[in-house]
């Protein structure tokens, strides 16, 4: 009795439905991978670029199931793709990274910035402790005011003690307040030590020996510079003079009082912190 022909079951061969569901699970997994990655248009250009050479998925080309390298290819390409992929995240990784290193950059360079800005008022406020103390024991605390910034110690002295109106000749009554002042500055002849002379905004009269309030400023800063040269010990090489004529008031213009205040010398002595030391 001759066999009976072998029924042909209908459908797939059981290896290809393995086969595509194999496929499902890659194209999934990679979507995932493609959703939690942050790429921008140009980078998702080359990888649908990569995806139409390599699966011909996007264009529609040759390669098709029946082509006996098709798993092995296809295993490889993916392997290679995922490496592409993980190289892109790490690169933007790496940006993220470069982006956080520079924020924390900047905090560094802003509390090192505030750190040194507090180390130079806590040198500012023991030099004016001492210079304060040389002041009180001076007897001149009615003449000479003192305060200070993270840059300097300033000594303030009214223009009506030093100078008659009009004049840049130091009276004779302020000799010894000059002369005190001077032996103070001497406890810090190192540093630079700063001479600036100012006025109120009154014109000067017609006829005079100063035309202006840049010049009375500046004669009167000249002043006291050659004194303090002449009577002590100070380098002339560490000492500065200038005049700021009416442009730097500390009071109002419009009353007596405010004017007599902004007449005024000051020596400002840099701290050793300081940049102008």
């Amino acid at each position: 009795m001759a066999k009976k022909p072998e029924e042909i079951k209908p459908g797939l061969p059981a290896w290809q439905g393995t086969f595509g569901d194999l496929m499902n699970l890659l194209l999934c997994f990679f979507v995932l991978l493609f959703s939690m990655a942050s790429m921008d248009a140009a980078k998702f250009e080359e990888v649908a670029a990569s995806f139409s050479s390599a699966f011909s998925i996007f264009s529609g080309g040759e390669m098709a199931i029946g082509k006996g390298a098709l798993i092995g290819d296809g295993v490889s390409q993916l392997t290679e793709l995922s490496s592409y992929i993980t190289s892109m995240g790490l690169a933007q990784s790496g940006e993220d990274s470069d982006a956080e290193t520079d924020a924390v950059g900047e905090m560094d360079q802003k509390e090192l910035m505030e750190a040194a800005e507090e180390e130079q008022m806590e040198a500012s406020k023991e030099l004016a402790e001492k210079i304060q103390a040389a002041i009180d024991e001076g007897d001149i605390d009615n003449e000479v005011s003192l305060n200070y910034t993270s840059q300097y110690v300033q000594l303030t002295i009214q223009g009506s003690i030093l100078f008659d109106s009009g004049k840049v000749e130091i009276k004779e009554d302020a000799i010894p307040v000059i002369d005190k002042v001077g032996q103070i500055l001497e406890n810090y002849a190192g540093g630079t030590i700063e001479i600036e002379g100012h006025t109120d905004n009154r014109p000067m009269s017609s006829g005079g020996k100063y035309s202006n309030n840049d010049e009375l400023s500046s004669g009167r800063a000249l002043s006291v510079f050659n004194y303090l040269i002449e009577n002590t010990y100070l380098d002339p090489a560490n000492l500065v003079h200038t005049g700021r004529g009416e442009y730097d008031p500390i009071a109002d213009n419009t009353t007596d009082e405010g004017r007599a205040r902004n007449r005024r010398v000051e020596i400002k002595i840099y701290n050793p912190l300081s940049a102008n030391y």
